[in-house]
């Protein structure tokens, strides 16, 4: 047995044993801590510094496959080469063991990203580097490659040459599931593979101190060996993507992790996603849509499903939220299952979802909740949830329902939740609003129309592209240049200015490296806004100075809040009309 150090120990003693896929009657919530090329906000001692906070608010934190891939930057761990060396992008390995241990005494589990449905060579294609450490020891065959599927595309005539010189093949059983030809598809059925993995899971685990797995790419090989290696690695939390909308196919591959009678993985709940972008997207089918097939509305299997809005992929994809971001996570956090919220959409939306939550929690919901009622119409959508400790009520798009017995808990466009009136939540009230601090760099003129983009270096000639419909504001693709006016956190920061005049803000907005290869998806406007690299709005920049009443305003003129949101029926206060700030 591997020795083990005594902070991992009192962390495993914490965590359910045997938890057979994911613990059952779970009332925690995960963090997907990372996006794509987020090498600043994801460095291993950026998440420690948060501990405190995110600790209050997630049990667990996902974060990206931490083996060495031969380079330390701009390498997101996809393309695995080495299993028990932990440099990366994110920091070394003992930045790595710090922040597992600083979660860990604070009762929060990190989760680690598996990649071993594929693997790359250390020099060349197919040369698997042989590795030794801590007693843990992995070896390969790398003069026969029988580790290696024999109907990996590394076999086609013309690859063949590239990786070796002698004209040998790879020497394995064929795949067992989806080609990957980014790197060698593994043979699970080798014996000498399927006894790496579990090394390699067991070092994760006891060595390192994660406390659970999030398998990538599963559709790669049989569900079967994801069932044998977690008998043999017993994490307490295990979660597969499997990425796919059919919920049938889903369950397959759940009830394909069977061993001795036990289903031994979570899945995401693609599913469920798909449906989230029906019901809540612009051009979405309607509120029914989240009455479709899906794992967390099905008693059956919504203790395995992990709930989410958007992930790394899906955002890369075009498939990320546009609209109603707040109320889509809204519903994940008021459904059973384990939700998982995107790190993107924590930090531009973090003072709901910390209140949405402890509202979660404070009700008692767990993943294997009851669903009381789940109505659409043509208005919106009505859910109720049963916890242990009182019932959660959310009224999604403008929905109406009879509330008493409830009291109000959180609201934000699109939806508003409560709770019985037993639950207790007081704990709500210790939420500030996160106040957004703008860099010193960014600055608004009055009537200024503009957007503020913070970007890593890699971004070298940021441009912006702005339109409503068929208007485009600033010509066609890729859109004007935009200025490098200063730094932020280690990122530059650069700015899109209108040079017109507007009578209406723009509707979207995309940022781009003029064009070449990089830029964010579709984004809706926000006058003054800050954008991440991934794309979120973390806040608004109004530099307005002056307000002033305008008993004259053109009423029929689009209004906007401070957000930059249009506001059909405006009430008494500050608005943006004419790209100027007035008084209704």
């Amino acid at each position: 047995m591997k020795r083990l150090q005594t902070s991992i120990l009192t962390l495993l003693a914490a965590l359910p044993i045997l938890a057979q896929g994911w613990p059952q009657q779970y009332g925690g919530v995960m963090l997907q801590g990372f996006y794509w090329d987020s090498y600043a906000d994801t460095r291993w001692t950026n998440l420690e510094a948060q501990a405190d906070e995110l600790s209050q608010y997630f049990n667990l934190i996902w974060v990206p496959q931490s083996g060495y891939c031969n380079s330390t930057t701009n390498q997101m761990g996809y393309s695995d080469i080495w299993w028990l060396d932990h440099r990366s992008c994110f920091g070394t390995e003992a930045e790595l063991r710090s922040m597992i241990q600083t979660f860990a005494a604070k009762g929060t589990g990190i989760i680690a990203d598996v990649v071993i449905n594929h693997k790359n060579g250390n020099t060349s294609w197919c040369d698997f580097p042989n590795e030794s450490k801590n007693g843990y020891t992995l070896t390969w065959d790398n003069t026969n490659f029988s580790a290696i599927c024999q109907d990996d595309e590394c076999n086609n005539a013309t690859n063949l040459s590239k990786w070796s010189t002698n004209g040998k093949q790879t020497t394995g059983a064929k795949d067992t599931g989806d080609n990957f030809d980014g790197c060698r598809d593994l043979d699970h059925t080798n014996a000498q593979v399927q006894q790496n993995v579990k090394t390699y899971l067991n070092f994760l685990l006891a060595d390192l101190g994660y406390a659970g797995f999030r398998y990538d790419m599963v559709k790669g090989y049989k569900p079967e060996y994801t069932g044998i290696y977690n008998v043999a690695a017993q994490p307490a939390y295990s979660v597969g993507e499997y990425w796919d909308g059919d919920k049938s196919k889903v369950v397959s591959w759940l009830n394909g992790t069977q061993q001795n009678g036990a289903v031994q993985s979570a899945a995401f709940d693609f599913p469920m996603k798909y449906l989230i972008n029906a019901a809540f997207s612009n051009n979405g089918s309607g509120w029914s849509s989240l009455n479709g097939l899906a794992l967390a509305n099905d008693a059956q299997w919504a203790r395995y499903a992990v709930t989410f809005v958007d992930n790394h992929d899906t955002e890369r994809n075009q498939d990320v939220l546009r609209a109603n971001v707040e109320a889509a996570n809204a519903y994940i956090l008021c459904m059973p299952g384990t939700p998982c919220v995107w790190l993107s959409h924590w930090k531009s939306n973090k003072t709901a979802i910390k209140k949405l939550i402890l509202v979660r929690k404070a009700a008692g919901l767990t993943n294997q909740s009851d669903i009381l009622t789940k109505e659409a119409s043509a208005d919106g959508y009505v859910l109720t949830t049963k916890g242990s400790k009182g019932n959660v009520m959310l009224l999604l798009g403008s929905a109406t329902a009879p509330t008493d017995g409830y009291q109000l808990a959180v609201e934000g466009t699109n939806y508003k939740v409560y709770a019985s009136n037993g639950v207790d939540l007081s704990a709500l009230d210790n939420v500030k609003d996160d106040a957004f601090t703008a860099p010193d760099c960014c600055t608004v003129a009055d009537g200024e129309v503009c957007a503020f983009f913070e970007a890593s270096s890699a971004w070298t000639n940021v441009h912006c592209y702005v339109w409503t419909g068929s208007t485009q504001y600033e010509g066609g693709w890729p859109g004007a240049a935009c200025t490098l006016v200063g730094t932020h956190n280690g990122k530059n920061v650069w700015k899109w200015s209108y040079s017109g005049s507007l009578t209406t803000l723009p509707a979207n907005i995309i940022f781009n490296n003029n064009n070449q290869g990089m830029q964010t998806n579709d984004l809706d406007f926000r006058n003054g806004g800050y954008y991440d690299e991934a794309g979120a709005l973390t806040g608004v920049v109004t530099g307005i100075e002056t307000v002033k009443a305008d008993a004259t305003a053109d009423r029929k003129a689009a209004v906007y809040d401070l957000g930059g949101r249009r506001v059909e029926t405006p009430r008494r206060g500050i608005y943006i009309q004419n790209g100027k700030k007035i008084i209704y």
